[in-house]
């Protein structure tokens, strides 16, 4: 089978196409031809620097696929030839809270991932795609909207009548958008591109804040609150945002940390969430439950990914290109 490999730390540009054998089938496990594999800032960022993070390599890079089934090992009940499924970005994580177990078991990172022909996956690692969903918008859900889905509505509880304050408009945060909008909640969006903003509002943002222009954007999330501040957030730039994203959100709300795109670096004076009763809680992907509760959701509503651009295999370099160039709304796939 045809796979790309981080073989150093030379970056996009070092990915290297190789051939590599086709594993079959152990027990308990399933032989996925792939078909489409989206990409997430924590893929870029391991392309970018995967020798500071202490992986083996040769790695194949990315969490997220979705396929077909070919073959399935001795033992397993779940899936048969021909089915349409998606892999989970943890493939030791089915129920209850995040382990130390279920955190070794991560696609793209402390196991080979899903940018290649083939895949053998646990079956318990592997979930059904939506009926009305194409392989290219199945392949995005497995991390940002399970991200989303388990900030808002596993952990958050969102409800009609909330506010959700989103940060930027890439993959995470429009889920986020479909998500809470699908609840009935009223929801602020922040980029830095008007443009963006705009396309949000098609989406069903009902407040829009360019933080370009308006670089104390906590004071107009609070304006548009009624100086009550947010339900949720969605905090998605790390040190950068945080402090702000803490300004903008109301006494006892809930601030989900999901990214760093602003970067480790910085402190975060934590004397307001104490003062204010937040709940400051990091998310970390999601168990299998959560996704097959986020997918049956998306099946009953029709909900569609927003795709960005789909970019064919021989032009995966590329594709982290256009991510790493941030003018991008909503998902970039690769085709397989």
């Amino acid at each position: 089978m045809r796979a790309y490999e981080i073989q150093g730390d030379g970056g996009i540009d070092a990915l290297a196409l190789v051939e590599r054998e086709t594993q079959r089938p152990g027990p308990g496990e399933v032989l996925v031809r792939l078909r489409a594999s989206s990409l997430n800032y924590r893929d870029l960022s391991t392309v970018l620097d995967p020798l500071s993070r202490g992986l083996s390599l040769p790695l194949i890079p990315n969490s997220d696929a979705a396929g077909e089934v070919v073959e399935v090992g001795p033992g397993v009940t779940r899936f048969k030839p021909g089915d349409r499924v998606m892999g989970l970005f943890f493939q030791r994580w089915t129920s209850g809270g995040i382990s130390a177990e279920a955190m070794a078991s991560a696609l793209g990172g402390a196991l080979d991932g899903v940018l290649c022909e083939h895949a053998v996956l646990r079956e318990d690692g592997l979930v059904a795609l939506p009926d009305h969903l194409g392989f290219e918008e199945g392949a995005t859900l497995p991390c940002a909207a399970l991200t989303a889905w388990h900030a808002l509505v596993t952990k958050g509880g969102v409800k009609a009548g909330d506010t959700v304050l989103l940060l930027g408009t890439g993959g995470v945060s429009l889920f986020a958008l479909q998500f809470a909008k699908l609840h009935g909640a009223r929801v602020v969006i922040t980029s830095s591109s008007d443009e963006k903003l705009e396309r949000a509002r098609g989406l069903g943002a009902d407040e829009t804040v360019n933080y370009r222009q308006t670089p104390a954007w906590a004071e107009a999330v609070r304006e548009a609150t009624g100086g009550l501040g947010v339900d949720h957030v969605v905090e998605l730039g790390g040190p950068g945002t945080l402090e702000q994203s803490i300004q903008a959100t109301r006494v006892g709300g809930r601030i989900s940390l999901i990214g760093i795109l602003t970067g480790m670096a910085g402190a975060v004076n934590p004397t307001p969430v104490m003062r204010s009763s937040l709940c400051l809680q990091g998310i970390y992907v999601g168990n299998r439950e959560m996704c097959e509760a986020m997918n049956r959701a998306i099946g009953l509503h029709g909900l569609t990914p927003v795709v960005d651009r789909a970019f064919d295999f021989a032009e995966a370099r590329a594709a982290f290109h256009h991510m790493r160039s941030a003018g991008h709304f909503g998902k970039i796939v690769v085709r397989i």
